[in-house]
Formats: C-alpha cells, structure tokens, sequence
C-alpha cells in the first residue's frame, strides 16, 4: 500500500496550491479519501474528506469555502485545491485512505507534503 502526497511548497499570502495524493496497493473506489495537516507543536487535525460512492465532502470550518477535495477514481488520486491561502495554513499535509468494516478498519497514510504560506 501506498500513498504519495505531491504538489506543496511555499507560496504567497492569497496564493493556491493544488496537493495531489496518488493511492496503490488496495481499492481505492472503497475508500473515503481524507486531508488532514499538521502545523508544527499542534496536533493533527482533519482538513477534508469525500466519500466515494455518494461524492459527498466535509470541509474544516477554517478552510471552508476556500479548499476543494476532488478525487478521480480511475487515476486512484485525490486532490486537494487550495485557494486563498493563509499563513495558518502553513502545516505538513497528509493524505489518508480509510475504509471500515463490521469486523475490521484499514487506515492508510501518506508520508506528508509541506506547504508554507508567507511573504
């Protein structure tokens, strides 16, 4: 199993960047596809999520109407659109593949990509 998080770096205040995640290694259709960020001396927290079946998307109320969680099953990819950024976005962004069964739960992560937002 793998997931590959691309596209961060450092970026303007009012800036957007588009995180990608590239998912192998098990059924990525299954999965509810997530972004969550990690700023240094805070915990983890969950930026984004959408579920496969019904494309249904739950956002963070901090990054609402600014970020867009996308994903493309036949790429088995998940996109992260991040617009009007901020310097409190600035946070190491990780992806992960979650999927929940009566019996048992496959949690998967990504190694992480930093964004810095700062002038």
């Amino acid at each position: 199993v793998q997931l590959v998080e691309s596209g961060g770096g450092l970026v303007q205040p009012g800036g957007s960047l588009r995180l990608s995640c590239a998912a192998s290694g098990f059924t990525f259709s299954s999965y509810v596809m997530s972004w969550y960020r990690q700023a240094p001396g805070k915990e983890r927290e969950l930026v984004a999520h959408i579920i496969s079946t019904s494309g249904s998307t739950n956002y963070a109320d901090s990054v609402k109407g600014r970020f867009t969680i996308s994903r493309d099953n036949a790429k088995n990819t998940v996109y992260l659109q991040m617009n009007s950024l901020k310097p409190e976005d600035t946070a190491v962004y990780y992806c992960n593949a979650l999927r929940e069964s009566k019996f048992r739960r496959y949690d998967y992560w990504g190694q992480g990509t930093q964004v810095t937002v700062s002038s």
